[in-house]
């Protein structure tokens, strides 16, 4: 079989995961999401919007990212 350029899809199967959070984290969200709505014309539930927000800071972490690249942690 020959190798497609773009390799098989990861699982996407959602999961969920239920937090506390601060009434400041909260209302520094909405704003989060105030801003993003005018800057990109496109208003998003701040739950939409976390996930996002985790990813990017976890990919922006040179730390974290060597470390779990090391451990053979890569995403799935």
């Amino acid at each position: 079989m020959a190798d497609l350029k773009l390799g098989k899809l990861p699982d996407r199967t959602p999961v969920k995961l239920a937090i506390t959070i601060t009434s400041d984290l909260q209302a520094a969200l909405q704003s989060y999401a105030a801003i993003y709505a005018q800057t990109y014309g496109v208003e998003e539930p701040v739950a939409d919007l976390v996930p996002a927000m985790l990813a990017a800071f976890l990919e922006s972490d040179r730390v974290f990212v060597r470390e779990r690249d090391a451990r053979g942690w890569g995403q799935k």
